[in-house]
């Protein structure tokens, strides 16, 4: 797919964008603007992110586009709103984080060798701990509490893995995931719900590793994973339809049939 550039004769700078939120929320600005805080726009961002991550799924050029802008004057009415009430400007936000990556870069604006890409995180863990020590107690500080489990868990084996906190080789992980698979057999026997609800949990969090071991991003799997069965569910769902036919007239034989034929045409 072609991408259009920016044909207006002027080229839109971050300075535009900076001013165009200062005179949103303005005194003769936007009272929708206007009335929002920090945290009446947080769903809003947390929404925008996870819609550039659709489009990078969707691999939609013109969409990510869309989406990234969209983010990026989320970030902008959030630096307006710290110059308002903290001093603090988009400038000041750049300038941190410019900082940081050249700090956190020693392989590539000091004098640090590295052996690849696994090294360099591991020395940016490093790197962060100590730019943290101050404020930190624990190496897994950091990982936001309210991202989605599955993410947090690979986030926080990251953490504990970059100072060498994990199991040695593969087999190890899949040995502790049968011990789970195991636990949680017994524990559906009880029927404690308490206890099975904790033994899948484990089950769940070993699952993580082993998508480690692999190399896998596991939110990623599991959302390929979620698309393969949206896509051929709704496949039966179209058949039922051509059919004239209801769910109550269908039998599992029946389903699993087209389950089957959906899956041979994906």
């Amino acid at each position: 797919m072609e991408m259009k550039k920016n044909t207006t004769s002027k080229k839109i700078r971050l300075e535009d964008l900076v001013e165009l939120m200062a005179t949103l929320r303005g005194e003769n600005g936007c009272p929708w603007d206007k009335k929002q805080t920090k945290t009446t726009i947080r769903p809003y961002i947390i929404e925008e992110t996870y819609e550039v991550a659709e489009a990078v799924d969707e691999n939609d050029p013109a969409k990510l586009r869309e989406e990234l802008g969209d983010l990026l004057f989320e970030i902008i009415f959030y630096a307006q709103m710290m110059t308002e009430e903290d001093g603090i400007d988009i400038y000041d936000i750049m300038a941190d984080i410019h900082a940081k990556m050249v700090r956190r870069h020693p392989h590539i604006f000091g004098d640090v060798k590295v052996s690849g890409a696994d090294e360099v995180l591991v020395n940016w863990e490093q790197i962060k701990q100590e730019e943290k020590k101050a404020e930190r107690n624990s190496v897994l500080e950091g990982v936001p509490k309210n991202l989605p489990s599955l993410l947090r868990a690979h986030r926080l084996q990251s953490k504990a893995s970059n100072v060498g906190f994990q199991w040695e080789n593969f087999q190890q992980v899949i040995e502790k995931l049968d011990e789970e698979f195991y636990e949680l057999r017994h524990a559906y026997k009880t029927g404690d719900v308490a206890q099975i609800e904790e033994e899948f949990g484990d089950m769940l969090f070993v699952m993580v590793s082993v998508a480690r071991f692999l190399r896998v991003n596991p939110d990623n799997a599991l959302q390929k994973a979620i698309k393969k069965f949206t896509t051929r569910f709704q496949h039966i769902e179209q058949q039922v339809k051509a059919a004239g036919k209801d769910w109550k007239d269908m039998s599992l034989g029946e389903m699993e049939h087209l389950w089957q034929e959906s899956k041979s045409r994906s």
